[in-house]
């Protein structure tokens, strides 16, 4: 199986730390005949919302990997013993190995240095992105299904129009689009909250430094 890992740990861990925080994820996965394709650092952010504890920023990494579930059991009790790390979250991306090649080429977040960008990007009708989706809801034809693109939780352009400024949903009769997507979207964005790229209460999503 391929999986997606986003570890956040503390804004105030030095390099080194975060280095052997890196170290111990990519040893896991090898302990496990696991290999990873994408080791990806977007350094940190300050979250969309803040934590219960009042934290405000968090240092993000990510991965792409495939390894078996005990893989992820090991990691997860070694994320929970570790001071250093604030948030974590696993996510199938797949069941096809053969596919990897395609997995990777389609990573994309405005997060990364790496990855920059969004698959909204390469909107092949152009122009104003907000409008665009407007135009689609009055005529309710689905925006995701013409563009052959699907919410993806590290990419905010392709949810974050779903949501208003109190941490509402847009329902599908509303937005426009298929229930099947309402339902990628619905699970992107509650991902994309659960590790703290967007507020549970409003609009606003995770920012860089230099945002």
């Amino acid at each position: 199986m391929i999986y997606e890992l986003s570890l956040v740990t503390k804004a105030e861990l030095s390099d080194e730390e975060v280095a052997k925080v890196k170290d111990m994820v990519l040893s896991v996965v090898k302990e496990h005949d696991g290999e990873v394709f994408i080791e990806d650092d977007w350094g940190t952010l300050t979250f969309a919302q803040p934590t219960s504890a009042g934290i405000e920023q968090g240092r993000y990494l990510y991965f792409l990997y495939k390894a078996n579930n005990v893989n992820n059991v090991e990691l997860a009790r070694r994320f929970r013993i570790n001071d250093g790390v604030l948030k974590h979250m696993v996510i199938a991306a797949g069941e096809d190995e053969s596919k990897v090649g395609e997995i990777v080429k389609n990573v994309k977040t405005p997060f990364s240095k790496k990855y920059a960008g969004s698959v909204t990007d390469t909107d092949e009708e152009g122009g104003d992105p907000a409008k665009d989706r407007r135009r689609f809801s009055r005529r309710k034809s689905c925006w995701f299904t013409a563009r052959k693109i699907k919410a993806d939780w590290k990419d905010p352009q392709t949810y974050s129009w779903l949501v208003n400024e109190f941490g509402k949903i847009s329902p599908a009769r509303v937005s426009g689009i298929s229930r099947k997507h309402h339902r990628f979207a619905d699970k992107a964005i509650k991902q994309a909250r659960n590790i703290g790229l967007l507020s549970h209460l409003s609009g606003r999503t995770a920012q860089g430094r230099n945002s």
